[in-house]
C-alpha cells in the first residue's frame, strides 16, 4: 500500500514539474533574444518588457482557449465531443507550435476578418 502512495506522489509530482517547465518553454519562445537578460536598464523599462511578453503570453493561451471551444461546439457525435472535453482537460492550452513567433504582423481590416467564427464585439454607435 505504501508503495503505491509513493508512486502516486511521484507521478503526481512530476506532473507538475512536466508543467514548469512547459511553461518556462512557453515564456522564453515568446521572448526574443535572450529571455534571462533584458535589454533595458531602467525598472520600469523592464516591467514594462515583462508585462508585454505577460500579454503575448495570455493573448495566445486565450486563442488555444477559442480554438479548442470552437471545435468542441463544431463536433456533432456526443461521444467524440467528450473524448476531445477528455483530451483538453489533460493537456495544456499552452502550445505556440501554430504561432509565428518572429512573422510580420498584418492588422488591416482584410486580414482581421475571423477565420474560424469568433465575432468581434459590436460596435457602439
Amino acid at each position: 500500500m505504501r508503495y503505491i502512495d509513493d508512486l502516486a506522489l511521484r507521478q503526481a509530482i512530476e506532473k507538475q514539474l512536466n508543467k514548469v517547465e512547459l511553461a518556462n518553454r512557453f515564456t522564453r519562445a515568446v521572448a526574443v533574444g535572450n529571455p534571462r537578460e533584458y535589454t533595458q536598464t531602467a525598472k520600469e523599462e523592464q516591467e514594462v518588457a515583462e508585462a508585454c511578453n505577460r500579454l503575448i503570453r495570455n493573448a495566445i493561451i486565450c486563442w488555444n482557449y477559442l480554438y479548442l471551444a470552437r471545435q468542441v461546439e463544431k463536433t456533432p457525435d456526443v461521444e467524440a465531443r467528450e473524448n476531445l472535453m477528455r483530451l483538453i482537460a489533460a493537456h495544456s492550452p499552452m502550445s505556440w507550435a501554430h504561432i509565428n513567433m518572429l512573422g510580420e504582423y498584418d492588422f488591416s481590416e482584410e486580414k482581421l476578418r475571423d477565420t474560424i467564427g469568433v465575432l468581434p464585439r459590436k460596435k457602439v454607435a
